[in-house]
């Protein structure tokens, strides 16, 4: 039986049977706010469509409790018959026009997918949003459910009076409470949209080339005095005039709505002219401005979709890449360059957080092509990673790099010119280039886009006695695949910079760039042949192309010295990279890291590096550090942290920054009491605002080294009766450095399993502490004996975060290989799950590597 899984070969056929013309789509959820733990509503679909055979059988697709009405071409069919395992048969269709009628009750869920239901705690109103992406409007109407089958959608809704309503296309205000939607364009099943309840909105218009569209953005009324609106619509008009003036392609829908919803699990998603995004992008205490940015990349990101995935649609999931990976470019360029951009250096955020991304997702046991065989809807519900994101886009930029800029655009623009509302495969998009470029790009498909694996480029560079380069060359290294990866490490094409760094006045100056091509095993750079040796020589300078890089010995040695000394932040953040990539491979020992971190972060002034650098230290202590030297590691660091809490400027994003980063490591009693200081009132810092969501943070650290209990929750919860506060709880109780406290958050989730997907995430992340080895050192063994079962009977999202966030990787031993190998042996898991597994596996055994370099660093 296929149960909800879908594979390719069926999608081909049901393509080509099927033409799809119409939906039309009556939903009721006048019933929402009563409707409860398990509550359905009624759907009503209506689907118009062709069948090239007479007589020929397919199916559609739906995920509900109860199927009422199944009526194909004016038959009914008996329901309990031909509804079976989220399919509906339909035999016997006319050659031409066919029309379906489906009549059922479909679930709310709790879990992000389908409807999602949410009571907000601050007014007890409820909430609604569908996430479709992968399969899961199926949840909602009877469709067929695969991106190629693309058809107008027409939804009439019923709801409570008083409520928003918002879907894809507009509608007149409701008479009765319903909702007339007119019908879309032509788009696929999975970037159609209902966001309903009782939302606050702020409306406002883009306008250009003639055109006025209008703009919204949507909140529930609980965090409205913390929407910034103006500060979103300023980024979205931004994105509106960059990619109309890119792309050469009017905005291809009537209105662009953009609402923050609760308990979202991706960061947003691209309906069209409909976005939803998580709401924790409403800031409702002081971030930094790298959490501004980060949101600004993903408002961008998603409005290059509606371009780039909502009219040009690929045709069935082995090109999910096309549309991450351009939108993630998309966006990144569009803040680098976009008039009036604050983030012009937002490829320094990029080559700092995507690109080291895709260099650890590159590296798995899973790792595949960027043009990845998706056999399945398993296949892809798991493909969403570093690949299809990060190194894509990375692949992009060097892509863009080797045509030429302008080609690259003038290529998208036939493209979408060509394709409009249809589905194209990566040929499609290749051709466009070729005509545009001139650049037979076959060649650079198969090795960039059909092979795994990355890339080492490292310097050859011999001087004279005088200081003189005598010769310079760039080795290309393949380094072995890992273990169990599919294929063979290649030599690549790449279009990389050379920069060429010397001191002056303190400061590492760029003096000379080199742009060329590299090919093969070794490529001869005689340009550089002649010169005074620079100080610092920098493979891959402006991040162009998609390498592990490596420093030659006499640079690395001034980088090592003088890292926060380069005068801007791109060669800082390549700099970072490199010796973050070097720790985790174990070339640097993580007490080697620690020190080059602590002595160059200070000179630091981009705070998403600040942030970053940050959290890789204290993961590198926490896996990479011998075990026996630990402690010591994080006690520098903590001091560190403390210390530059406490010289940072009043107020500055760099004091709140080491604030958290302090919250989160914090050991001693004395660091632990300036924490209980902070939170109570009793101490203070100059401009450190201890809002409500650090002093959550400070809570947080408090409980897991049990110097606050059940009570002090309680209290801070009372304080903060948000959901958000509800999830922050749940967490802290979590932390408990107790046996009853560990073991009541497995019951929860592992065994109850009734946890909404936001709070069973919050409660994961309390459990797992990693100064709680032995307290979790039990729970290795329940591990193993739940997961194929929570796996099988739990939703995609909710297993998910299971079996990645449950995995015993703190454990870090040669037993926890053994006994994951074992249970791999004899569980014979479906490959969706077997991923998931292999891939903490792997971060187990790269930690015992990692861990025995830094042993021996101190021996």
């Amino acid at each position: 039986m296929p149960g909800t899984n879908l594979t390719r070969e069926e999608a081909q056929e049901r393509a080509r049977l099927l033409t799809v013309d119409a939906y039309e789509i009556d939903l009721d959820i006048s019933g929402a706010k009563d409707a409860g733990e398990g509550g359905t509503f009624r759907s009503v679909t209506t689907v118009r469509f062709s069948a090239a055979e007479e007589g020929a059988e397919t199916f559609a697709d739906l995920i509900a409790p109860e199927v009422h009405e199944v009526v194909l071409n004016g038959t009914a069919l008996d329901a309990a018959e031909v509804f079976a395992d989220s399919r509906i048969a339909l035999p016997g269709l006319r050659a031409g026009e066919n029309e379906l009628r489906v009549v059922a009750d479909c679930a709310y869920t709790n879990t992000g997918e389908g409807l999602h239901r949410f009571v907000d705690p601050v007014d007890g109103e409820t909430y609604l949003y569908t996430q479709f992406e992968v399969p899961d409007a199926r949840r909602v109407f009877a469709n067929f459910e695969q991106p190629d089958l693309k058809a107008t959608f027409a939804f009439t809704v019923t709801a409570p009076e008083g409520w928003q309503v918002i879907s894809n296309s507009p509608a007149p205000r409701p008479a009765d409470g319903v909702w007339r939607f007119t019908p879309t364009p032509r788009i696929s099943t999975y970037i159609t949209a209902l966001i309903a309840g009782p939302y606050a909105s702020v409306h406002g218009t883009w306008e250009g080339d003639g055109r006025t569209v209008p703009l919204g953005v949507y909140c529930r009324p609980s965090l409205a005095e913390y929407l910034d609106a103006e500060a979103i619509f300023e980024v979205t008009r931004q994105g509106f005039d960059w990619f109309q003036q890119r792309f050469d392609y009017p905005y291809p829908f009537e209105k662009y709505d953009q609402l923050f919803v609760p308990e979202f699990n991706a960061g947003a998603m691209e309906n069209a002219g409909a976005v939803t995004f998580r709401d924790q992008y409403v800031f409702r205490s002081k971030v930094t401005d790298a959490a501004y940015e980060m949101r600004a990349d993903t408002i961008l990101h998603e409005l290059a979709h509606m371009w780039f995935g909502d009219l040009v649609t690929m045709e069935w999931w082995n090109d999910l890449w096309l549309n991450e990976s351009f939108a993630t470019y998309s966006s990144t360029a569009c803040l680098a360059q976009a008039p009036g951009s604050r983030w012009p250096h937002a490829w320094t955020s990029f080559a700092n957080q995507m690109k080291t991304w895709a260099y650890r997702q590159d590296q798995l046991p899973s790792t595949h092509p960027i043009m990845a065989e998706i056999n399945d809807l398993d296949d892809v519900l798991v493909n969403f990673d570093g690949i299809t994101y990060a190194k894509g886009a990375s692949v992009l930029k060097q892509l863009v790099a080797y045509v030429g800029e302008d080609e690259f655009f003038r290529g998208v623009q036939a493209y979408f010119k060509r394709h409009a509302f249809g589905n194209t495969r990566l040929t499609d998009l290749l051709g466009a280039l070729e005509e545009t470029s001139g650049r037979d790009l076959a060649a650079w498909s198969r090795a960039w886009l059909e092979t795994a694996g990355i890339n080492v480029l490292r310097p050859e560079l011999e001087t004279g006695p005088d200081g003189v380069v005598t010769s310079f060359a760039v080795r290309q290294e393949t380094p072995a695949l890992p273990a169990g990866a599919k294929g063979e490490p290649v030599l690549r094409p790449h279009r990389i910079a050379v920069g060429l760094y010397d001191l002056k006045d303190g400061r590492l100056v760029r003096t000379d760039r080199l742009e060329l091509d590299i090919d093969g095993e070794l490529t001869d750079v005689p340009q550089l042949a002649g010169r005074p040796r620079p100080a610092v020589v920098l493979l891959n300078d402006d991040d162009l192309t998609y390498a592990k890089v490596r420093l030659d010995p006499a640079s690395l040695d001034v980088v090592t010295r003088h890292l926060g000394d380069f005068e801007t932040t791109l060669p800082r953040a390549l700099c970072w990279a490199s010796a973050w990539d070097m720790t985790r491979d174990g070339e640097l020992a993580t007490r080697d890291y620690l020190a080059l971190v602590l002595s160059g972060i200070e000179k630091e002034s981009d705070i998403g590096v600040v942030q970053s650098l940050h959290r890789q230290v204290k993961l590198a202590l926490d896996l990479y550090a011998a075990p026996d030297w630990r402690e010591t590691g994080l006690a520098r660091w903590s001091e560190a942290a403390e210390a530059q809490l406490h010289a940072a400027e009043p107020g500055s994003d760099h004091q709140l920054a080491w604030a958290r980063a302090l919250a989160a490591t914090a050991r001693t009693d004395g660091q632990l009491d300036l924490l209980a200081g902070l939170l109570d009132g009793s101490r203070t810092i100059d401009g450190l605002d201890v809002d409500t969501e650090l002093r959550w943070a400070l809570l947080h650290r408090l409980a897991a080294t049990g110097r606050a209990g059940d009570d002090a929750v309680a209290a801070e919860l009372e304080r903060d009766r948000t959901a958000a506060g509800e999830r922050h709880a749940a967490s802290a109780r979590a932390a408990q450095p107790t046996a009853e406290a560990k073991s009541r958050a497995w019951t929860e989730v592992v065994e109850e399993g009734n946890l909404a997907n936001a709070v069973q995430e919050a409660v994961i992340a309390g459990f797992v502490q990693t100064d709680q080895r032995d307290l979790l050192a039990p729970f290795t063994t329940k591990y193993f004996d739940a997961v194929k079962d929570v796996f099988e009977s739990r939703s995609h999202e909710i297993a998910q975060q299971i079996v990645v966030g449950l995995y015993p990787a703190l454990q870090v031993s040669q037993a926890t290989l053994d006994a994951t190998d074992a249970w791999l042996a004899e569980a014979r898991p479906a490959p969706a799950l077997r991923r998931m597994v292999t891939e903490s596996r792997a971060g187990v055994e790269r930690a015992l590597r990692a861990q025995a370099a830094d042993a021996a660093a101190g021996s």
